[in-house]
């Protein structure tokens, strides 16, 4: 198999496609990079599909490396003939692959094997021919030291007979094809731990049963989660009468002495061989699918994250609230830095109100505040409360923003060499007041995983989570473009083509030289050479840069095809800028080569009418309803305002001013059949939802989207 063909079976995209996309891949170009910037040679594939192109590209390199591997081993136990060797090759399946090494892999110590060393395989072949009449005279000539007696002999017979059933494929395939299309899912409670607290959020599975087709990754992921934590026990079930019929349909082909051999040889190759390996294998994949399914969940949470609406360069004062330790309060400046910082204690036990209203009032003057972010964690309401009350001079703008990950950032290296001399309560109250201002730069600084923003992100396959966490990272990073002479090093990290590394060398080199003037200055930045800057320049932004197009996503290849629209216009590239008649009047076919055409050229001209546009919304104040402050204020057919905080494959929870988040069930996003929860709701959207179901005891709160 080769992997062009591979790729467009598991992609079903155009082969040449593909084929200038793999060659892209292999000369480092990142996937944003190719997207963007080379429409030409993809075809115009997007982000998604050249995603897809690189996972499949992976998958095989990783199915090619493993054939190896298999090959060597079977070459050195002198077994590989040329029939199974093409067999290997061609098989683009890891399970095909795995059920054909399977009579070779390297066994501990089987019955089998020891049936073997007491020369019982003649014997095997002689039952499964099927041809014997009297099956017990036979196995007489098999006894010796180590076989006492015929039934020594059959017993042992049967147990390499049912080896060679396990290793036969059609027979794994026909178990395992009965497995996916009926095998049930069922948990039983360990009694010994069903009255404990920890258990009772997995009461629902303390007996449970469904088709494991069926189970949403959800459940399965909740189920696995209480067997891993002791709760219960899991295991899959058929119908193995029926199972053992039908591989006795396929083995049994006559009716002798060797029948009831062969038969009580299938139960045991079930039982003991079969059934457990295959149901593993088989409750594997759905684990996979679900890690899958959650993992696709948490991006896309991840990515409305990210993407959420930036405040702006505004002087903001962002307060940690806290009743015990106060308010720790920060007033930064327009571009994030650190002005002041102190605390108040407006809430009890020291209730000093009065002065934290005129300190905070005193604050907004002096550092000239236009707007005021309060973290949503413990005394958020009462704080929020407390700062409405107060009279400013100017119009001032209040948020409520999530401090998720928040005590994360602040305990972390990144927040240590950012703010060395102040404490972790410091750090994270720059954390909120950075967060509204530019969500995307301040959370790139967190593990995703700690946002936690999806569902069961600690229960799934850790590697595949980072993998997809650091490219949708990458694609919301690169989508927005980053300010070179602003950015942290964890932003620029994840900038096309630079990764840590060149991050630390150019902030180094910001530092010790100042501001970099144009695009052609970040080649100075040490070990950055020509392929890095090739694939990040154009998401560096500069501004107030000599050349109006390094404030731009026109990539630096492209300036010169700017200059000569600009030229034939009859205008500075300076006025074509923004010039929306001029731009629509231009011939684009007139400036086509062989490695830029219309794609790209309709990429630079729209970028032109609105260089460096933030496709991100502007942040907007949200007040919850003052009359809820706790779950015990709520009343079935309530309609409130809530903030979408997590989506999951099974509803949304909101945000609805109180210390418990409410959920909106699947069921109760709309009337109709919901397929998509990302349809009906995005993350951090304002909503109005209508309370259905107050659980005080359990702390639930059930919720139904209002139109």
């Amino acid at each position: 198999m080769q992997l062009i063909p591979f790729l467009s079976k598991h992609t079903q995209l155009p082969q040449k496609s593909i084929e200038n996309t793999v060659e892209l891949l292999n000369e480092d170009c990142t996937v944003p990079f190719i997207s963007r910037y080379r429409k030409e040679r993809t075809g115009n594939l997007d982000e998604v599909q050249i995603g897809a192109i690189v996972q499949f590209k992976a998958q095989f390199e990783a199915l090619e490396k493993r054939k190896t591997a298999v090959i060597k081993a079977i070459e050195e136990q002198n077994a590989l003939t040329d029939e199974l060797r093409l067999k290997i090759e061609q098989t683009d399946e890891l399970v095909t692959l795995e059920d054909l090494y399977l009579p070779f892999k390297k066994k501990r110590k089987t019955k089998a094997e020891t049936a073997r060393k007491n020369g019982l395989e003649p014997l095997a072949k002689i039952i499964m021919a099927q041809n014997h009449n009297d099956i017990e005279s036979a196995a007489l000539q098999y006894t010796n030291n180590e076989v006492a007696d015929a039934d020594e002999a059959l017993e042992g017979a049967r147990h390499i007979i049912s080896e060679w059933i396990n290793e036969r494929i059609s027979v794994r395939n026909q178990v395992r094809n009965q497995l996916e299309r009926s095998a049930l899912i069922v948990t039983k409670v360990i009694s010994t731990k069903k009255d404990e607290e920890k258990a009772q959020k997995f009461r629902d599975y303390f007996d449970w049963s469904e088709a494991l087709k069926r189970c949403p990754s959800h459940r399965l992921l909740a189920i696995l989660r209480a067997e891993n934590e002791g709760f219960i026990r899991v295991k899959i079930e058929i119908d193995s009468d029926e199972m053992l019929r039908r591989i006795e349909d396929r083995i049994i082909k006559s009716n002798n002495s060797c029948t009831p051999q062969i038969q009580l040889a299938i139960a045991d190759a079930y039982k003991r061989l079969l059934f457990p390996s295959l149901s593993n294998e088989i409750l594997k994949n759905a684990k996979e699918k679900a890690d899958d399914d959650a993992i696709k969940v948490f991006s896309k949470n991840l990515k409305q994250l990210l993407l959420g609406a930036p405040l702006g360069e505004k002087r903001i004062l962002a307060i940690d609230p806290g009743f015990r330790t106060g308010c720790k309060i920060v007033c930064l400046s327009a571009q994030g830095e650190l002005e002041h910082n102190e605390t108040i204690y407006p809430h009890p036990p020291q209730n000093k109100s009065s002065e934290a209203i005129k300190k905070i009032s005193s604050l907004c003057d002096a550092y000239k505040i236009e707007a005021i972010a309060i973290g949503n964690g413990t005394a958020s309401r009462e704080t929020e409360h407390l700062v409405k009350r107060i009279h400013f001079k100017n119009p001032m703008e209040v948020f409520i923003v999530s401090e998720a990950g928040a005590s994360i950032y602040s305990a972390s290296k990144i927040a240590r060499d950012e703010f060395p001399n102040y404490d972790v309560t410091v750090r994270g109250a720059i954390s909120i007041g950075r967060r509204l201002a530019d969500p995307l730069a301040e959370l790139v600084k967190i593990d995703p995983k700690s946002i936690g923003v999806g569902q069961y992100q600690h229960d799934v396959d850790q590697g595949k989570l980072q993998t997809s966490l650091d490219s949708v990272v990458e694609s919301c990073v690169n989508s927005v473009g980053v300010n070179i002479n602003t950015a942290s090093v964890p932003l620029l990290s994840y900038v096309s083509g630079i990764g840590p590394k060149l991050a630390e060398n150019i902030v180094a080199y910001r530092n010790e030289n100042g501001a970099f003037k144009s695009r052609t200055d970040i080649k100075k930045v040490a070990r950055l050479g020509g392929k890095a800057f090739e694939q990040g320049a154009a998401f560096l932004r500069i501004k107030d840069a000599k050349n109006p197009l390094d404030d731009s996503a026109v990539h630096p290849e492209s300036y010169t095809i700017v200059q000569k629209i600009a030229k034939d216009q009859g205008i500075p590239v300076t006025e074509l800028i923004g010039n929306s008649k001029a731009l629509k009047s231009v011939d684009l076919q007139a400036y086509c080569t062989e490695t830029i055409g219309l794609p790209t050229l309709k990429d630079i001209v729209e970028e032109l009418e609105k260089p460096g546009l933030d496709r991100r919304e502007k942040a907007k104040v949200f007040t919850f309803d003052q009359n809820i402050k706790t779950i015990s204020d709520l009343r079935e057919g309530q309609l409130l305002p809530g903030i979408v905080n997590n989506i999951t494959n099974f509803g949304c929870f909101v945000d609805i001013g109180i210390k418990e988040s409410g959920l909106i069930h699947v069921s109760n996003l709309s009337d109709t059949f919901v397929k998509d929860v990302n349809a009906h709701v995005s993350l951090h959207e304002q909503i109005i939802v209508k309370v259905l179901q107050v659980d005080v005891p359990r702390k639930r709160i059930q919720l139904k989207l209002h139109k």
